[in-house]
């Protein structure tokens, strides 16, 4: 948008100007951030440290400090990350005074050009400002560019012209548009194609600038896609020195992250205790630590607080979570057909996938509201029992009994219970190969896929190899925190490992 008008909107903030320009996405950060931070009269808050006041702003200061780390780590931590122009709600008075401002600022260009002889007083700053960023969208190669830029786009020589009464707009506007064209993204190629059609000088400099804003964004998002491989090191070393300055405001920033901890060893120490599959080996701090990230995906969201160092990923944590009790409820379901069928259908070509994806499709919306796990179970009995006949006709076998489709559907039914047996032993095993793939991602090897994972291996590959990236960023980023929590944890009084 024209300088002029930015400035009858906000006198010249330029520092809010650029906040907007961060986006949509920015903004779902910094209100995923706000929204999941732990509440001091949360339940199971753990001991804090004593209040201490603190000025306006050491508060402002501090929530900037979050604000910055939370985006940079988006950045890092999601590769579909892109900035996006800010969007004013519909209705909203801050859009309503924005788009009176626009207005008052056009129809003041419009009248100032149609006076006699016309002023081009705003008109020359708006070419000056339009010359300006087409300058800052060249790279070092664009010499050529560049020139024409500076020869077309002369404002001494402009300023010459109006005063003489000699300046063409027109013929400037066409430059301008033409040098859009050859600069801008492929996607903005039908955005300059409705710039031609523009006859009128004004629409036409107020279309150019909401064009020129688009291609800012465009710029930006290049250029983020551009360095995001270079910028692993200095993310995790900004990350943690902003988390250090948040710290040294909040001594109890860490309250949550220890209980998690803590809890993670006393959950294995008890598994120890009652002959489980824990050993002294698991109380190991990377064992630990492993396993703590694998207790994330069994968190209760609604009534536990979330670990203030995983607090930025909350909502990836839970979206793993989700993806896994879906695939424990799908193999589950597939374990119950093939164990109560029997070896008639193994082998039969395409059969499983066709059983695996009749029952995606209905277990895909098994996390929202409206969804009644048992009503969705008994459907699918139902349609397999269907496609089991079928196929058993179609392949010479004999038909399939009603004696086993009742077993079969109460079996499929069953399952939704927490504890029931094939789902409990399903759950065990995704979780053990998530578990493994921590441990063996440092190693760049898969770990070996459970016995009844197959049907679902690309969907439990996929979700390890998210999970692994998101931990291990996370551990890169945090570590030295980790290590001195869980140093004084496990062996108080020792130096603190560097094992996590």
């Amino acid at each position: 948008m024209p300088k002029e008008a930015d400035h009858m909107e906000d006198g010249g903030d330029k520092e809010s100007k650029e906040e907007q320009r961060q986006g949509a996405s920015g903004e779902t950060v910094r209100k995923r951030v706000r929204a999941n931070t732990p509440s001091p009269h949360r339940g199971n808050t753990p001991q804090a440290s004593p209040p201490r006041f603190v000025s306006v702003e050491e508060l402002m200061e501090t929530a900037k400090g979050v604000t910055n780390m939370a985006l940079a780590h988006e950045i890092m931590v999601n590769q579909a990350f892109q900035i996006k122009p800010a969007e004013l709600p519909e209705g909203s008075l801050e859009r309503r005074v924005k788009e009176i401002m626009h207005k008052a600022f056009w129809d003041c260009l419009e009248a100032q050009l149609k006076e006699d002889p016309p002023s081009y007083e705003h008109a020359i700053k708006l070419l000056a400002e339009i010359k300006e960023t087409l300058l800052s969208f060249l790279l070092p190669g664009h010499g050529r560019l560049r020139s024409q830029i500076e020869e077309v786009l002369d404002l001494p020589l402009i300023q010459q012209q109006a005063e003489n009464g000699a300046l063409d707009i027109g013929r400037l506007s066409q430059f301008i548009v033409w040098m859009m064209g050859s600069l801008c993204a492929p996607s903005r190629d039908e955005d300059i194609q409705k710039l031609k059609q523009i006859t009128e000088v004004v629409p036409l400099l107020k279309a150019i600038f909401s064009v020129l804003d688009l291609m800012k964004v465009d710029m930006a998002n290049f250029a983020l896609s551009s360095i995001r491989p270079h910028l692993m090191q200095q993310s995790v070393e900004y990350e943690r020195n902003k988390f250090q300055e948040f710290l040294e405001k909040q001594p109890n920033a860490l309250d949550f992250t220890e209980k998690w901890l803590e809890d993670t060893v006393k959950s294995l120490q008890d598994s120890a205790a009652t002959g489980g599959a824990a050993s002294d080996s698991s109380l190991h701090p990377l064992s630990v630590h492993n396993h703590a990230y694998l207790r994330l995906l069994r968190w209760d969201h609604d009534s536990d607080p979330f670990p203030e160092t995983v607090l930025m990923d909350q909502v990836r944590f839970q979206e793993m979570q989700q993806e896994a009790e879906q695939l424990v409820l799908l193999s589950s379901v597939l374990l119950i057909v093939y164990t109560t069928t029997g070896e008639a259908i193994s082998g039969l070509p395409g059969l499983m996938e066709t059983l695996k994806n009749t029952v995606n499709v209905l277990l895909a919306d098994m996390h929202t509201p409206s969804f009644s796990a048992q009503e969705v179970l008994a459907t699918i009995g139902e349609k397999l029992c269907v496609e089991l006949s079928q196929c058993l006709s179609q392949h010479g076998y004999s038909p399939f009994s009603a004696d086993r489709k009742s077993v079969l559907r109460g079996q499929i039914s069953a399952a939704i219970q927490p504890d029931n047996t094939v789902r409990m032993l399903m759950e065990s095993r995704v979780h053990n190969y998530l578990l493994a793939s921590l441990e063996s991602s440092q190693h760049k090897t898969p770990p070996p896929l459970p016995g009844g994972l197959a049907p679902v291996s690309k969907e439990l590959k996929e979700l390890a190899v998210h999970f692994s990236r998101l931990v291990n960023y996370n551990k890169l980023v945090f570590s030295p925190f980790y290590q001195k929590t869980l140093q004084k944890i496990l062996a108080p009084g020792e130096s603190p490992g560097t094992d996590t």
